[in-house]
């Protein structure tokens, strides 16, 4: 069956203050895709995200670019493998650079914390009790 992949582009205001934050959560860069305008950060083998240069990011749209240190365009959510995993990563980010936003969520059969990555966008990491999901 084919596996859709996912490649998330985001805009940045530092690519190279981007790349760094993301391997520092021990993320790769593939450098077959990215040059002095983008970045292409392998979360996983169907999870690819793009940090794009603003002015990269504009060529791909007439929208405007919002300033997502103040608005929201978009909340990424990660899921984890486990509740030690999600705070690992969470507590990597803030150690990158990265703010805490919102509440830790436990529901215990699911778990989630949230940060800011330094430019404003939110990653929700969250893990799930697979005995739940299978009803």
């Amino acid at each position: 069956m084919y596996q859709q992949m996912i490649f998330p582009n985001l805009a940045v205001n530092d690519l190279d203050a981007s790349k760094k934050f993301f391997t520092e959560l021990g993320y790769s860069i593939n450098p077959q895709f990215s040059d002095e305008t983008c970045a292409s950060i392998v979360v996983s083998e169907h999870i690819v995200v793009m940090l794009l240069t603003k002015e990269k990011y504009a060529a791909f749209t007439k929208k405007t670019i919002v300033d997502s240190t103040k608005n929201t365009e978009v909340l990424l959510c990660l899921s984890a493998e486990s509740r030690e995993k999600v705070d690992e990563l969470v507590d990597k980010a803030i150690a990158a650079g990265g703010t805490e936003t919102g509440e830790k969520q436990d529901h215990g059969f699911m778990y989630g914390r949230a940060f800011d990555d330094p430019d404003g966008h939110t990653w929700e990491i969250m893990w799930m009790d697979p005995a739940a999901v299978q009803g």
